[in-house]
């Protein structure tokens, strides 16, 4: 009988010893992801019926590890009007989840959508953004708004880095 508190102990003792531990690799695990750049879309690209030809994004997001994730997503989609003028959508998103893997870092959240058209912006549309970046700082960025994905956009302008 005298052993079950010996052993109570040391189970105490452990567990009280490694949240330190825990800590460290929480802390450690922490990803930040930035960028200012610009993409351009495969043709034929569209987003509520407007053409795109690119896009010019953002962002700084902070990825603890825990599907957390706190900061900004901005882009402008590069459109053109039924009449042949620019027509540049901006989305101003507010990041809430995330996660980050080899090279890539994935994030969603909530975002405004104006459509540059003269109607009210639309706000609460969920987006989830996947930046994947290369040694050079280009990649390619995927966005998804609402339940619209577009297609994978290549970064040939500006920078990204996922660290």
């Amino acid at each position: 009988m005298t052993k079950r508190p010996f052993y109570a102990a040391a189970i105490f003792v452990v567990a009280f010893a490694s949240l330190p531990l825990f800590a460290i690799a929480h802390e450690s695990a922490s990803v930040m992801v930035t960028a200012a750049a610009k993409g351009t879309f495969p043709s034929g690209t569209t987003y509520r019926g407007v053409p795109l030809s690119g896009l010019r994004f953002g962002t700084g997001v902070e990825i603890p590890g825990d599907t957390s994730a706190a900061g900004e997503f901005q882009a402008t989609l590069l459109g053109t009007s039924n009449g042949g003028q620019p027509q540049n959508i901006i989305l101003e998103g507010q990041v809430s989840s995330g996660s980050a893997g080899s090279g890539t870092a994935t994030f969603s959240g909530t975002c405004s959508v104006d459509m540059a058209d003269g109607t009210p912006a639309s706000t609460g549309v969920l987006f989830t953004v996947t930046i994947t970046a290369d040694a050079e700082g280009k990649g390619t960025i995927v966005l998804k708004l609402g339940t619209t994905s577009l297609p994978t956009a290549t970064v040939n302008e500006g920078s990204m880095t996922i660290q």
